[in-house]
This record gives structure tokens, sequence and C-alpha cells, in this order.
């Protein structure tokens, strides 16, 4: 999601544009007219009547809407798998009031924490999907995404960092910057996301928070300094300094609410010295501004090294890092505050949307309550009251009862409900504007799909959605309960791009495909927990293919005699491979001359030999790339009947089909790898165990990106493998290339395999 520069506008407009969000939090102007939800209603009707009421008002409205624009913040939080991300929202809806008690990922009340409500991961403490919740805190509206840490569920990670304005990445200070870490950070870079990091867990063992700093700058590749020192490690941590306002923050009460600010303490004043001119340098480095005084030597006040970590942050150049211990209740606040000081509001981040009438045209979105409006669908969930749909407004404002269309599909929907969630829980609202997210009733649509007023066809751009590398085939174990077994495949399949389904016609069964082992199990988990629907899972198998090499002669002849009509037909030819790229799979000739055999049986003798390729003699798999002429053959005029030349065409392909030199084809892919270089040789030695090819090699920064063709049937479990080799720092994408022959140890092995299980069937 590229964002632009903010388009330029008046000189007195602009001061009005940044005005509200340049006064810090501690001491910002609340007028308490505009925030009285009846005036702030009242005024958005008016504002968006028309522009009759806004030429005639525009310095009285201007200023409402940019100061209610200015205190918003979508934000989301991402991180490793394990590092506290889901224990850490659940701190930041205690303090901002969304909720009353505290309950643990993981805890002995089992009730679970708030955000993870499926009981799926309630029961494996993990976060799958993202919730978004709504909270205030000092005035400010923040809208909270909590994304999943795991591999497997990388669409929903990308899917909320479209809809974000800017990104809290959580880090532990043990386990420091690890592999997942790297795959969001990634993300967030792809998507252009501003970024706060957050160091959590300091009162563990070994926690070293300077340690992952380092760590941040040089794996992540972060110009990043620290906002904070602490006051004593591990069992010690007592409380923070903030190096910005030069004071102590220690958290006292039962979960730490009361925040009690003193001076530094005196044996600390030389190291927050020292921290708060590296904090100076490195903003100085990317801010002109505070470059200036810095290189003046003139003494840095607070607000201006604020603003200046907000001016950079904003523009991506820098990362200010916030640190505490989200489960011991330190330091939590004093994030929130971050989050609000650094984190741009939705005006400050430009989206632009993909025109269609104007061939895909890129245009920017102003992100104004006044422009029509442009709302993207990112989550779909099946709630107790039909399909909920996220929405992120980008653009316009949203009113319950409106009718807005959707331009992938075409289709124009009325809004019945207009809600705002928090986990699962939602609270009833008349009309939401642009930058907020909110969730809609009875709207059928697939993520990824954008709404409009009607007015302009515009579509948020199509999120890349990565092609599933893992097929299993799945069936219900009782024939009854196929209806909700469907009913579920349906509705994953909508809620989730990356996860597909389909049948195989060859065995019949239904087949799922998605992101690898871990997600395809969750499907199935959740299959049987939320449907109550056993499921039985096969094993993950390959479709091979088979073909002929040379050409081979057939002559055959079918007579059976008994009492009454016989069988006779006989036929003459050959088959032969077909030339390379065409792009038939079967092609059948009639090259006989005259009358030899009636030609109301050739159409039944052309069935009998597809009927015959589909299935070869090698390993009962279909064969292609065959083309069969018919040169002669023989009927007889009472025993000739289409059955007997049916019969006649397949026992002909069997008997000739060993001549013609069969050969198995095997599905290979097209294998992407980008693992860090220390990896590459370990990697690229696995790559040839599994008969791979590798075709290319390049450098990334500090990964290396192998391109190599691997046979599918070798690449099963490659994704465990994969991480264990890489520390899990290594991804790959896979997609398929073409069939190929395998080699003849490969053909022998699969054929005695192919035999052994014939007779059991």
């Amino acid at each position: 999601m590229a964002r632009f520069p903010r388009p330029s506008t008046p000189r007195s407009l602009y001061t009005l544009y940044t005005s509200p969000s340049k006064t810090t939090p501690s001491h910002s102007h609340t007028h308490s007219h505009s925030h009285s939800p009846t005036a702030a209603l009242l005024l958005l009707r008016h504002f968006s009547s028309g522009s009759l009421a806004r030429a005639a008002s525009k310095d009285e409205k201007e200023p409402w809407w940019k100061d209610s624009m200015s205190r918003l913040r979508n934000i989301g939080i991402s991180a490793h798998i394990d590092s506290g991300k889901t224990t850490l929202t659940e701190r930041v809806l205690y303090y901002t009031g969304r909720i009353h008690e505290i309950h643990e990922v993981r805890g002995r009340d089992g009730v679970g924490a708030k955000m993870d409500s499926m009981d799926l991961e309630r029961e494996k403490g993990i976060t799958i999907q993202s919730a978004a919740t709504y909270c205030t805190w000092k005035d400010y509206q923040v809208n909270i995404i909590d994304t999943p840490g795991h591999v497997d569920f990388t669409i929903e990670v990308e899917r909320a960092l479209r809809v974000l304005d800017g990104a809290i990445l959580v880090l532990c200070s043990v386990g420091g910057v690890q592999s997942q870490s790297i795959t969001v950070d990634r993300q967030m870079r792809r998507y252009e996301v501003p970024r706060l990091a957050f160091i959590n867990k300091l009162d563990r063992m070994g926690a070293d928070p300077w340690k992952v700093l380092n760590q941040a700058r040089s794996k992540l590749r972060h110009h990043s300094a620290a906002m904070q020192v602490p006051i004593g490690l591990e069992e010690d941590f007592k409380g923070l300094i903030d190096l910005v306002q030069l004071k102590a923050l220690y958290f006292h009460g039962s979960s730490g609410e009361k925040i009690v600010t003193e001076d530094i303490p005196a044996n600390m004043e030389a190291l927050v010295a020292e921290k708060r001119r590296e904090l100076i340098e490195a903003v100085s480095e990317v801010d002109d501004k505070l470059a200036e005084v810095f290189l003046n030597d003139e003494p840095v006040s607070s607000t201006e090294l604020e603003e200046a970590i907000r001016r950079a942050t904003v523009a991506r150049k820098f990362v200010p890092v916030f640190m505490g211990s989200a489960f011991k209740n330190k330091g939590v606040q004093p994030l929130l505050d971050g989050v609000l000081s650094y984190l741009p509001c939705p005006t400050e981040v430009s989206s632009y949307a993909l025109d269609q009438s104007k061939n895909e045209e890129k245009v920017t979105l102003s992100g104004t309550p006044d422009g029509p409006l442009v709302a993207l669908a990112f989550k779909l969930e099946e709630g107790r009251f039909g399909q909920l749909t996220y929405l992120r407004i980008y653009e316009g404002v949203i009113r319950k009862g409106d009718f807005i269309h959707n331009i992938n599909s075409g289709k124009k929907v009325k809004i019945p409900r207009l809600v705002r969630m928090h986990s699962d829980e939602m609270e009833d609202i008349q009309q939401a504007h642009a930058g907020q997210i909110v969730a809609v009733f009875g709207v059928d649509c697939a993520s990824g799909d954008t709404f409009t007023d009607g007015s302009v066809k515009y579509t948020m751009t199509s999120m890349n959605v990565p092609e599933p590398v893992m097929s299993l085939a799945v069936q219900p174990v009782s024939k009854d309960s196929g209806g909700q077994f469907s009913k579920a495949l349906n509705r994953f399949q909508r809620e989730d791009p990356t996860f597909r389904v389909g049948l195989d016609a060859e065995s019949g069964q239904t087949i799922i495909s998605g992101m690898g082992e871990l997600h395809l199990d969750i499907y199935v988990e959740r299959i049987r927990r939320e449907y109550k629907v056993d499921a039985t899972v096969g094993k993950p198998r390959v479709n091979f293919r088979e073909t002929v090499t040379q050409r081979a002669e057939f002559d055959y002849l079918h007579k059976k005699q008994t009492g009454g009509q016989g069988q006779y037909g006989r036929v003459c030819g050959y088959i032969e491979p077909l030339p390379q790229g065409s792009s038939t799979k079967f092609e059948f000739d009639n090259m006989i001359v005259g009358q030899a055999i009636p030609s109301n049986f050739i159409p039944a003798i052309e069935k009998g030999f597809k009927e015959a390729a589909n299935s070869g003699s090698l390993i009962g798999h279909p064969v292609e790339h065959l083309r069969v002429v018919l040169t002669d053959g023989a009927s007889h005029s009472v025993d000739s009947s289409e059955l007997a030349f049916k019969l006649a065409a397949i026992y002909a392909f069997r008997q000739c089909y060993t001549a013609a030199r069969p050969v198995i084809l095997e599905p290979v892919m097209m294998v992407e790898l980008k693992v860090p270089t220390e990896f590459q040789g370990t990697v690229a030695g696995d790559i040839n165990k599994r008969k791979g090819v590798i075709v290319g090699n390049d450098q990334d920064g500090d990964d290396s990106v192998i391109t190599a063709h691997v046979p599918l049937n070798n690449m099963f479990g490659y994704s465990t493998s994969l991480r264990s080799m890489t520390q899990g720092k290594g991804e790959f994408t896979m997609e398929y290339k073409e069939h190929s022959a395998v080699s003849n140890d490969v053909q022998t092995q699969l054929v005695n395999t192919y035999k052994g299980t014939k007779p059991a069937e």
C-alpha cells in the first residue's frame, strides 16, 4: 500500500490540517461542544449534506472533523509467536476501560484472553483471527487489530496491515528478534506501515533490552533508538525512565493502573544522559529541524524532540523503541501515549485506489469524510446473525440503511445494521466516517471486495494472495453429515482466500489445499469444532500422468460367438505421442479409406480409446499427449455393434501400449526460497537431495533468493524441514510449472507400488 506525500494545500488550510495533531495528548485542547455525540452527528449530517452548507460555513466545519480525524488511530499489534502480543492487547483494553478484569492467555480461570474468542485459540493459546477492537485513551479513539503471529496465517497479517495506519512490533526481551518478527517486519515494509517497537517481558530471567535493540538494528535494519530506560531488570524491574520528558515512571496498584512520576534516581543520571543523547543523535540523522538544533549544541526541549520523533516515524525513517512487561502491568500506558504521539492519524497517510473505469489507473484518496464513499471488506466472519463483514472506510461516510455498491461483483446492497466491534461483542452505531473500522451485517461479499456509493468505480489494490502449497484429501466419517461438511468448506473458502477446495475427479475425494500443514490442520479441527463433523484426513498426494514416447502399431480382432447375435469388430492402426507443445491432450484420426468399418461405428471406437486412455496400465493414471490413428478394420454385417467396436478399441490400446514405451510424468514445481545467506549451503544441498534443479540464485540484502525446480512428490513436509534448517527464518513459495518424465528408478518403484496395491482393490 503505497503512501503518497500529502497533496499540496493552501497554507492557511495546512495549518488547520496539522494543528490538532501537533498538540501532545498531555495538554490537548478538548472542545467540549464538538465532542458531544449529538453535536457531532448534527455537524456530520450538516457537513455531508452538500456543498452549499460546506461553502457557507467552511470556517466552522473544517477544524471540526480535522480534529475528530486527528484523534483517531488505527493500529495493529503484531509479533513473533509467544512474545506476549495478546497479553499486551488485553492490558491495553483494561487500561482504556474496555474490560474490567484481566485474564491471561493460558489462564487458570478458564476464561482466556478477551481477543482470543474462538475455543480453538483459547485451547492452543495462539491467536488466529485478527479481531478488531475499539477503545479510547485520553480522548483519542484507537482501533486495535490483533494479528496472528504464525507463518501459516500470513494472509491474515497481510490483510490486517492493509487496513492499518501504524503498527506496534512486539519483541521479546529474552528471545530477541525471532524469525517471525523478520517475516512480519518484511510485510510491514511491503505495505509501508510506520511502526513503534515494544520490548516486552522485561521481568523474565535473562531479559536484555539493549541486546534486542541492537538485533533490531542489524537484523531488521531498523533505524531505531530507545525512548525509555528500564529501572532494574528481571526480578528487580521497577519502572521506566522517559527519555523525552526526563521523568521516572512507577506503576502502582493491583494491576499497574496508578502511574507515579518521580525524579530520576541519582545513580542512573549518567546512563539516562547518554541514552538521551543517543536518541537525539538517531532522530537528528533523519530529521533536519532537530539536526539544526543538535548541531548548534542548543539544549533540546522535550516538545521539540517529540515533534521530531513524530515527523521521522510517520515518514517511516525512524522506529521508536518502548519497553515494559505487559504481564506485570508495567510500561503499557506510556506505550499508549506513544501511539497517540508518534503514530499517524488517517489523514496523514495517503492510500490510493485503482480506478476500474480508467483501466486500473491509480487514484490518491483524500481520506476525508467529504469524498465519495470508498470502503474495503478486509475480513469476514460467520456470526450468530449471518455473515459479519469488517470494513475499513478510506473515504466518505457510511450510514445505516444506505445502498452501497460492491465493485468486484457489481451488486448493489443495503446496509441493514452497522456495528462497532469489540472482539466478539458489538455495539450498534448509526453512521461512521473515513478512517474508522466498522462491521456490517447481511452483506454478501468476499474478503478483499471494495464498496463505494456508486459514484466512482474504485477498487482498493488487489491484495496479493499466495498460492496454496499443500493438499489433503478429506471426507466426513458419517454419510449424513455431508451438508454441514460442505457448508463449512464453503464458508472457510469465502473467509480465507488462501484456502481452496477442489474435487479430485479420479478418486472422487474432496481435496483441500492451503498454506501449510498447520493451516490445514486448523481447518480440519474447526470443521470438527464448529460444525460437529468428524472428518478423516488422507495422506497428501500427487497427481501423476502417463504418456507414450514412440509409435506402436495395433491390429486387434474382437470376436465373441454366443447363441444369437455375437460380437465382431476389428481395428487396425497405430498410436503415437503428440508433438511437443500441442494444446490438446488426446487426438483421434480416422484414416480409413472406403467402408471397411461403417461410419456409424467410428464414434464408438473413439469412445473406447478415450476410455482406455483414462487409466494407463503403468500406475493407472490418465495418459496424456496421445494420438490414435485408425487405418483399417473389418466388420460383420450381423454381429458388428457399437459395443463390439468399443471393446475392440479398449483391448487394442492395452495390447500396443507397452510397445509404445510409456513413461510416468510427475508435476514439477517452481520453488522460490528466501533464506538468510548463512543457511544457503544447507538449503541448496537439501534441494539437490530432493532431486531439485537450482536455476537461479540472487542476493537480496542479507537474504539469498534461490529459484529451483523440484518434483512435488519430494516437497511434502518441506515447510517443516525448511524451518528447522534455517531456524525458522526461511520462507518459500511454490507454484506448478509442468509435468515432466520421472527417472527410471522412480518409475520402477511407482509401478511396483501400484502393482502391489492393485489386487487389494
